[in-house]
């Protein structure tokens, strides 16, 4: 009966989401409620477990994804996007100019959410496109498919982040495998790939004068822009370092500890990031402070339903729920890792969104950590690369590339969606390549 709840359950957020369109924070919460109900629980429990699995996930995420969309916004505003982008493109050339497009994604991707990194670099692609007369998907997609890689695999991004927390992943861990897995997933779905879509949608000529740049002036210098994005991921890898150069005495420990905390990198990014990509380059603080308010109302319906989702997972949780479900799994035959990849990718299909689909998925595979020898670093990465598979119409994403790039359903399909479906399973295949050899 317990699995028959949860089925129903599931399906009954799908259709919310999808065909009654209801906010999908609210229609985690109803779901939440009802099966709470269904599961025989008394209703003030299942309230308590509602607000236990709100705070609780929020409270391990929150603060590190507000740090992170803050940063992402003096990334893009300050112009130190812009200036690695055309960096990158004088340096590999119109020979390399996909890959060229792909690292600027990889780097840009470290800090900026995807749809804002797509609204932000579009108009760079139509810019490169055009200087060197080349098709926009050839051009475009190696860049795009580098966002894609980065805000479904790795910390800080809201659901691998959110994940780190619910199966008590270690971010560095997971964070450094997702690098070794997302470099042939970029690699193989955008250059590669992308030289199979010349033919496909327009020219860049059909775009030349539609980008909008800040003047050359204006840009922050490339040391200055590479190191403001990348300092987070710098500073937790210089904590690592310091036991090794200095040795592990109780000092060096505190102080390596602190500076591993994602919350203290990030924060000390941004006081740092404030002066260089701000202050120094003349910006009133008021402004900065304007964009890091902008930025949190960016992502606060996310926060929202990232804690409805832990709502639910509690319900589960609590409900014991999780022991009927761990039973099943046991008994499974599948690897657990293919079996949490699985699971996401028909989520994804289901309700569209990446992020949505990853923190459902960690809600119905939770029991999986307690009753599997599984390394929970890359069971992250396993939902993550699940949460990216098969992105079609009812995916915000699809739409953007399809609208952007004047691309027909057809079209969009055929590139943005296999792109979509390579990188998932590549990103699968490197998983339990990793298993295997770990």
């Amino acid at each position: 009966m317990t699995i028959l709840v949860l089925i129903l359950g599931i399906l009954l957020l799908v259709a919310l989401i999808t065909w009654a369109k209801v906010n999908a924070f609210l229609a985690f919460i109803i779901v939440a409620l009802l099966a709470g109900c269904c599961f025989g629980m008394p209703f003030t429990a299942v309230i308590a477990s509602v607000n236990k699995g709100l705070g609780d996930t929020l409270g391990s995420v929150a603060i590190i994804i507000v740090l992170g969309a803050m940063l992402g916004k003096l990334v893009a505003e300050s112009g130190a996007a812009q200036r690695i982008a055309h960096f990158m493109h004088g340096l590999f050339g119109a020979r390399y100019v996909s890959y060229a497009m792909a690292l600027t994604g990889f780097i840009v991707g470290i800090p900026l959410y995807y749809n804002v990194g797509f609204i932000l670099l579009v108009p760079i692609i139509f810019s490169v496109a055009s200087s060197y007369r080349l098709p926009l998907l050839y051009v475009g997609m190696p860049m795009l498919t580098a966002l894609s890689v980065m805000h479904g695999f790795l910390p800080p991004h809201p659901s691998p982040m959110t994940l780190v927390s619910v199966f008590h992943a270690d971010v560095v861990k997971t964070f450094g495998y997702g690098l070794i897995i997302a470099a042939p997933a970029i690699i193989i779905a955008g250059p590669i790939f992308s030289a199979t879509l010349k033919k496909i949608g327009p020219n860049g000529l059909q775009f030349a004068g539609s980008s909008v740049n800040l003047p050359a002036d204006e840009l922050p210098g490339i040391v200055n822009s590479i190191c403001s994005s990348l300092l987070p991921v710098v500073l937790i890898g210089v904590a690592y370092l310091l036991p090794v150069l200095f040795g592990e005495t109780s000092f060096i420990k505190n102080i390596a500890s602190w500076l591993a905390e994602p919350i203290i990198a990030m924060l000390v990014t941004i006081i740092i990031s404030t002066y260089t990509l701000g202050l120094y380059k003349g910006r009133p603080l008021a402004k900065i402070m304007d964009a890091y308010v902008s930025a949190v109302k960016d992502i606060a319906m996310v926060l929202l339903i990232i804690g409805s989702a832990g709502a639910l997972k509690q319900v589960f949780v609590d409900s014991h729920l999780s022991d009927a479900l761990a039973g099943m799994l046991i008994n499974s035959t599948m690897h657990p890792l293919l079996l949490a990849w699985l699971a996401t990718a028909c989520l994804r299909l289901c309700l569209g969104s990446a992020t949505v689909a990853g923190v459902t998925a960690a809600g119905v595979l939770f029991p999986i950590v307690h009753h599997a020898a599984i390394n929970t670093n890359l069971l992250v990465l396993a939902i993550g690369a699940g949460s990216l598979f098969g992105s079609h119409v009812n995916d915000t994403a699809f739409w953007l590339c399809k609208e952007y790039f004047r691309l027909s359903v057809k079209e969009t399909l055929r590139s943005w969606t296999v792109m979509e479906s390579l990188v998932s399973v590549i990103g699968l295949a490197g998983v339990l390549l990793l298993d295997f050899l770990l």
